[in-house]
């Protein structure tokens, strides 16, 4: 019941006060286990999950930080998600991630694990990487632009609606973990992610990735969002 107020709530929200222009719908599975990936503008990044995936089985982990707060606890709680503690090992919160997505559910969460303070790409944690190649489903990388707070806060105090704008990326797999070279794989995948993501970014917002040779590839197949 309340993730369906929520998503009303939501939907009447961004219908009022933004501008919301999506690319790549078609790119979003309709069915089974995947794991979203995006980069992290603003507070209202996690709204937009929730108005964008409409399945009953979305997951989001959420930073230790907001923890403290009892009505996100409660909603945290409510919306079936969970928090994860970024700078430690939290075991507790893979294996609720890892039981969700063998369970067919959809999780969703930002790999550079906090909003970025200058827009452009920082480096990630492998958590998605880890999580997607454990369990075995594809990622679905997300580029957002237009959330960031100072921008959403300026355009509401001014009456204005905000322009978001999201492009989808086509799902993919990254390779299986080895005992071997598993710190070397998931370095690799990490970087495969943040560069998916990238690709569907402007320039100013690539960040540390911008100068990768992975994401030099990805523009030849894949042009950026002008």
């Amino acid at each position: 019941m309340v993730r369906r107020i929520s998503r009303i709530v939501l939907f009447i929200f961004f219908h009022l006060f933004a501008d919301v222009k999506v690319i790549g719908m078609e790119n979003i599975p309709a069915q089974g286990s995947y794991v979203a990936v995006s980069n992290h503008l603003g507070r209202l990044d996690p709204a937009l999950v929730y108005y964008l995936l409409t399945r009953k089985d979305v997951y989001l982990l959420v930073a230790e930080k907001y923890q403290k707060y009892a009505f996100i606890r409660w909603l945290v709680k409510q919306l079936g998600g969970t928090f994860i503690d970024r700078y430690n090992a939290d075991y507790r919160t893979l294996r609720f991630a890892l039981e969700r997505l063998e369970n067919g559910g959809v999780l969703a969460l930002a790999p550079e694990g906090t909003r970025s303070r200058s827009v452009a790409l920082t480096h990630a944690w492998p958590g998605a990487s880890y999580l997607a190649a454990k369990a075995g489903v594809p990622v679905l990388p997300v580029g957002v632009t237009g959330t960031e707070d100072v921008v959403v806060k300026d355009r509401l105090r001014h009456f204005k609606r905000i322009h978001i704008h999201i492009r989808v990326g086509t799902p993919f797999m990254l390779p299986s973990l080895s005992r071997q070279e598993r710190d070397k794989i998931l370095q690799q995948s990490t970087d495969e992610i943040m560069c998916q993501i990238a690709a569907l970014l402007p320039p100013a917002y690539r960040g540390v990735y911008a100068d990768h040779p992975r994401l030099a590839e990805l523009l030849q197949i894949t042009p950026s969002q002008a």
